[in-house]
């Protein structure tokens, strides 16, 4: 009687499991429509509100800096400065060479090896900027290159000094023929904090992941995070859209 029961029992949890294995299948195929748990997104919302601002303050620092970077480097190859022209060049083939992934795990990881220990934040925000910065460089390096020559030579005529001519007729043309692609990276820079989960930030994609992990709520969790990014890029990507034809009808980037 022992051994006909203990059979029972198996044959019976074999077929729930095979019932359980049933059920899976058909919500794989579409058997069964899945419907978003709507209170479950209400209650993450204020989750995803924290981490998108603090993904606009990471991405905000990183632009900044990353327009100052591209500035500067822009300059030294437009003017040709010997010793910094080197420097600059081999910067600009490492940042764009490199994933920012590795460039995170080098400052947040490597630099400790060595006795230099950076907060998650200020790695991140260095690794932004040093992406970014390189992008930043050859954006404002089309826009110099678009000043024409015969604007330098009458400033120059007309007794300006080289730093005037930058600062008057050079900097302000070159900053408007550039501003499609600062746009352009700086969407892209945006998009990239969502590399910064990876050393523990809270940003989109750690809470994301968290929510994940924690709830297994994928669809939910997800189209919030794509909400989240539309949320932040479309207005940006609509405004510069707005700029670009504004300068065009202005006379700038033709």
């Amino acid at each position: 009687m022992t051994l006909l029961k203990t059979e029972h029992i198996i044959i019976k949890n074999t077929i729930k499991h095979s019932k359980h294995i049933g059920i899976i299948g058909n919500r794989i195929k579409g058997g069964e429509n899945y419907s978003l748990d709507i209170d479950f997104i209400l209650e993450i919302s204020s989750l995803y509100l924290e981490a998108g601002k603090f993904t606009l303050k990471l991405a905000f620092i990183g632009i900044i800096l990353s327009l100052l970077i591209g500035i500067f480097c822009s300059l030294v190859n437009y003017y040709k400065v010997k010793f910094l022209k080197k420097i600059v060049n081999w910067y600009i083939e490492l940042s764009r060479n490199t994933p920012l992934l590795i460039q995170l795990f080098f400052l947040y990881y490597g630099l400790p090896k060595v006795g230099i220990k950076l907060g998650a934040f200020t790695c991140a925000v260095i690794g932004l900027a040093f992406l970014g910065g390189s992008y930043m460089a050859e954006a404002f390096r089309g826009g110099l290159e678009a000043v024409s020559k015969a604007q330098i030579e009458a400033g120059l005529s007309l007794g300006l000094t080289k730093a005037q001519v930058t600062r008057y007729i050079i900097f302000p043309q070159a900053l408007a023929v550039s501003i499609p692609s600062i746009g352009a990276n700086a969407i892209f820079i945006i998009k990239e904090t969502s590399i910064v989960s990876a050393i523990s930030l809270k940003d989109l994609m750690f809470v994301t992941k968290d929510i994940i992990g924690i709830y297994y709520k994928t669809n939910e969790a997800l189209l919030m995070l794509v909400v989240a990014y539309l949320i932040i890029l479309l207005p940006l990507s609509l405004l510069l859209t707005y700029v670009e034809r504004r300068l065009r009808y202005a006379g700038f980037g033709n």
